[in-house]
């Protein structure tokens, strides 16, 4: 026999919450993909990192200015830097917003993550796009 009685349950969420899929810390599962996406990305872009530093062994620092400066090897080292940073920035987060208990302090290291990894990030972005446009600007 089927109960066809209404569900009683009483939800502590609002129904803004419910429909935006947070959850109680208010971050839903946004944070959480956003790192695995940039986990899974990062393997592409560092074995093709690393490709690229193996090439450029043994070569003059002529040569190693031509390789960079190639629109793709560029565009792959500024995919790279972007991934690899957000997704530092996003682990570093999580063990701060973990093991960090005083307020004042957690605010405090989670400013410093967040300038940390775009200090990080603008200056290998400033570096790539100097060596890659370079050729073209002078």
């Amino acid at each position: 026999m089927a109960d066809n009685r209404a569900d009683t349950r009483v939800s502590m969420r609002t129904p803004l919450a419910r429909v935006k899929g947070l959850g109680a810390a208010g971050h839903g599962v946004e944070h959480w993909w956003i790192h695995r996406v940039t986990a899974v990305s990062n393997v592409p872009l560092i074995i093709a990192f690393v490709i690229i530093v193996a090439a450029l062994a043994g070569s003059s620092y002529q040569d190693a200015i031509a390789i960079i400066s190639h629109p793709l090897i560029a565009i792959i080292l500024i995919l790279a830097v972007i991934s690899v940073t957000n997704h530092m920035r996003l682990g570093m987060q999580i063990v701060i917003e973990d093991y960090v208990h005083d307020k004042g302090y957690k605010i405090a290291a989670l400013i410093a993550n967040n300038f940390y990894a775009v200090i990080v990030a603008v200056a290998c972005l400033y570096a790539i796009l100097k060596v890659s446009l370079g050729r073209i600007l002078v």
